[in-house]
């Protein structure tokens, strides 16, 4: 009897705290519901608001003013000019014929065979005149617009970008300093200046970066004695050849002058500076891009020894002067105060995508520093050529978009290529390009001064040889695959002096 009252006792003490009242469950039970599904709203709320980000960052104000009723061009030939911000520039065809999914006109290498002049047998994929069509033409070339016409349509836009050719030649001979006989045996730049003739041999290979380099950039005979006549007749072929022509000095108003020429958004045309250079100084680095005047000692020059400069290259100063001139003309006809206003949202549009998606203050550091060596840039010449260094955190979107801003030349190429060409299948039989000559390629007949009336080809011409060089001085030969000699399965393979090896060229 004892054992059952002691019993009945427990259960009634542990009745006690079995249960509270009903509704006090019922409210933990709907605060717990509403903490799980806050957390999943959450959830996708923050994906979403990366996705609005980016699409907002990508797309409000990205289209910028009005450009009226116009068609844009996707059919662009761009003659990339060295040592002119011409980096900058193909950056930004890549980005917009990626977006649009447009195909290229690339080179077998990096470069259509320069500084060889063009032909269209260096285009991968060619197989002759009409038979494919291609969108977008803008490594470097040696310019020979015959045979630029074999491969883009008719109604392709033409342009190119100039430089003051003391600040090319400053740019020109920090780049190719080991690579150019007249600047390697020279003691610094301003040695240089006070005597080229000194070092300068016209037959020497790779020479002519040291001398009138846009004019040979243009096809045109760079050692031609310089006369009114010549001058007035190369502009007059360039004229007619290129509906735009750029200036390096004023990148941000030939970047609104290109937008509305190709009817293109604004965001198109901002960009990052590539292959900004490093400068040292006593207080420190800096860094200045290739537009900018400023040099290390070995490279200073005085007064007197930039006009020196501007004898030397006095074809290449009538040109950057007689395109100046006209460039404003245009600014002009567009309107300066329009210009000045478009100029003030494409600066604002840059600083903003700078602080989204690069660090360092959208500043450019050091290749070292760079974390993803899949956009380190490459590096030659005496000073260190600079990339950047994207945000951590990005979305993917973003940093996809970012990250084409600031993709170097060589690497956005190879990406290119493997999408156009994501195979390396053998190619149909083509009829072999025309012999190379001795004394340089395709040239005319005649004398090296004279030009066929409305027409740019190659003039002139050191001892160039039959051997092909790419962009960065590495000999090009051709190479049978699966040794064998059918000339389908040729390739061009770069060698690097035995530093990298050999590979083939997709």
């Amino acid at each position: 009897m004892v054992f059952k009252r002691r019993a009945r006792r427990m259960r009634l003490g542990l009745g006690c705290y079995r249960v509270g009242p009903t509704w006090l469950w019922k409210a933990l039970l709907v605060f717990v519901a509403i903490a799980f599904a806050g957390q999943l709203l959450g959830v996708i709320y923050n994906k979403s608001l990366q996705q609005d980000r980016s699409w907002w960052l990508f797309s409000s104000d990205g289209q910028g003013p009005s450009l009226g009723f116009c068609r844009p061009r996707s059919h662009v030939m761009f003659l990339k000019t060295h040592k002119t911000a011409s980096s900058t520039v193909l950056n930004i065809l890549y980005r917009y014929g990626e977006e649009k999914d447009l195909r290229f006109a690339l080179p077998l290498g990096y470069q259509f065979g320069y500084p060889l002049p063009f032909n269209a047998h260096r285009v991968k994929g060619y197989r002759g005149p009409r038979v494919a069509e291609f969108s977008i033409m803008g490594n470097h070339m040696r310019f020979n617009k015959p045979e630029v016409e074999k491969v883009m349509p008719a109604d392709t836009f033409y342009f190119s970008i100039l430089r003051d050719p003391v600040a090319l030649t400053e740019s020109s001979y920090a780049y190719y300093k080991a690579v150019a006989p007249a600047f390697r045996k020279a003691k610094g730049l301003g040695d240089f200046a006070d005597n080229p003739q000194k070092y300068y041999d016209p037959r020497l290979r790779n020479n002519h970066y040291a001398r009138n380099l846009l004019w040979f950039d243009f096809g045109l005979d760079h050692n031609a004695n310089f006369s009114t006549t010549l001058t007035q007749r190369g502009e007059v072929a360039i004229r007619r050849a290129f509906k735009l022509i750029l200036v390096s000095e004023h990148f941000d108003e030939s970047m609104v002058l290109l937008r509305h020429a190709l009817c293109w958004p604004l965001d198109t045309v901002v960009s990052f500076s590539l292959n900004a250079r490093q400068q040292k100084s006593n207080g420190g680095s800096s860094w200045v891009d290739k537009a900018a005047a400023a040099q290390p000692p070995a490279m200073a020059l005085t007064d007197n020894q930039r006009q020196k400069l501007r004898e030397w290259n006095a074809l290449d100063w009538h040109l950057y002067q007689a395109f100046n001139r006209s460039f404003w003309d245009e600014v002009d006809r567009f309107g300066r105060a329009r210009m000045d206003q478009e100029v003030v949202l494409l600066r604002t549009r840059r600083e903003l995508l700078a602080k989204a998606c690069l660090r360092e203050g959208g500043r450019p550091v050091e290749a070292s520093r760079i974390r993803d060596k899949n956009i380190r840039p490459f590096q030659s010449g005496l000073v260190k050529i600079l990339g950047y260094e994207l945000q951590p955190g990005l979305d993917n979107a973003t940093r996809q978009a970012c990250l084409r801003m600031i993709r170097p030349e060589i690497q956005y190429k190879d990406l290119l290529d493997a999408r156009q060409f994501p195979r390396a299948a053998p190619q149909p039989a083509q009829a072999p390009p025309p012999a190379i000559p001795a004394g340089g390629a395709y040239m005319r007949k005649g004398p090296s001064s004279q030009l066929r009336k409305g027409e740019l080809g190659v003039e002139g011409g050191g001892r160039m040889g039959e051997e092909e060089r790419d962009w960065d001085g590495s000999r090009l030969s051709r190479s049978n695959n699966n040794n064998n000699n059918n000339n389908n399965n040729q390739t061009l393979v770069r060698d690097r002096g035995g530093r990298e090896g050999k590979r083939n060229i997709r």
